[in-house]
């Protein structure tokens, strides 16, 4: 009986040795797997939070679109444009969202991207507080739209600046600057 209760302990131990050794091959192997880049967990980024959120901010879609950033010596250029020029549905929403943005815009209010990005959206307290002294223009184009914004107060370029970059990393894959 002892022999038999040697025998049965060594298996045990055998077992729990093996055991331990294929679950740390496998954390081993996934860890090298993961800092090679070849596997990756599911991550919920900003770009991809403004993406699912946009449609309730904006009345195109993201996806059929690009936002355009240029900064400029007095401000900027905020363009939306659609990817596929035949999409006549697609420009309509993107003229009728800026054209309405714009006006809000210059009455300080800047509450849409702010809800859509953040309530602490770098710049727009600045702009926000003194829209009045931002000249602001819609322009339709013939493959959506854009708002000029121009300004001879440097602080208020530089939060147009700032405003332009918090858009752009949020924005992610779905904006580009000029």
């Amino acid at each position: 009986m002892n022999e038999n209760s040697n025998t049965t302990s060594y298996k045990r131990n055998l077992l729990l040795v093996a055991s331990g050794s294929v679950l740390l091959a496998v954390i081993g192997t996934l860890g090298v797997l993961s800092w090679a880049g070849w596997i990756t967990p599911p991550q919920t980024t900003t770009q991809v939070m403004i993406h699912d959120m946009g449609d309730h901010v904006m009345p195109f879609e993201l996806n059929r679109t690009t936002h355009i950033f240029e900064m400029t010596e007095n401000g900027g250029i905020q363009q939306v444009i659609v990817d596929n020029p035949d999409d006549s549905e697609q420009i309509a929403l993107i003229q009728q969202h800026l054209q309405h943005e714009m006006v809000l815009f210059s009455a300080g209010d800047f509450s849409d991207p702010s809800s859509l990005h953040s309530n602490e959206m770098p710049g727009v307290r600045e702009l926000s507080a003194e829209a009045a002294k931002i000249k602001m223009e819609f322009t339709k184009l013939s493959n959506g739209a854009q708002i000029t914004f121009t300004t001879q107060e440097l602080h208020l370029i530089t939060a147009i600046h700032r405003w332009f970059g918090a858009q752009l990393s949020d924005h992610g894959a779905d904006a580009t600057y000029r």
